[in-house]
């Protein structure tokens, strides 16, 4: 079973400690849909950071699907990624490349 992790605020990053956050713009056509998701997922598993995603006063895990899919992030929508831990500024760096990226989708 997978160890619980625990949720928070962009407003609780930047205090001190490692926490760092950014804003940042959903680009892809579908937005984050499932398999975006899914991408996003297996990517914040990567990081021993806490990794997480807010839009319109609503916070999820980044190791969450459905919480992702939850968020209706779709093209357009600016989301603001938290992270916290000793590896935040590469878990940050790399998941803004993905979300910038479109997800590496063709369309």
């Amino acid at each position: 079973m997978p160890t619980p992790r625990r949720c928070f605020s962009p407003n609780d990053v930047g205090g001190g400690g490692a926490g760092l956050s950014r804003h940042i713009l959903i680009v892809n056509k579908r937005g984050l849909h499932a398999r975006a998701a899914a991408k996003l997922v297996t990517l914040a598993e990567q990081f021993g950071a806490e990794i997480n995603l807010a839009k319109d006063g609503q916070t999820v895990s980044a190791r969450s699907i459905m919480g992702l899919m939850m968020l209706g992030a779709g093209i357009g929508s600016k989301v603001t990624v938290a992270v916290e831990g000793w590896d935040a500024k590469e878990a940050l760096d790399a998941v803004a490349a993905l979300i910038e990226a479109g997800f590496h989708e063709e369309d």
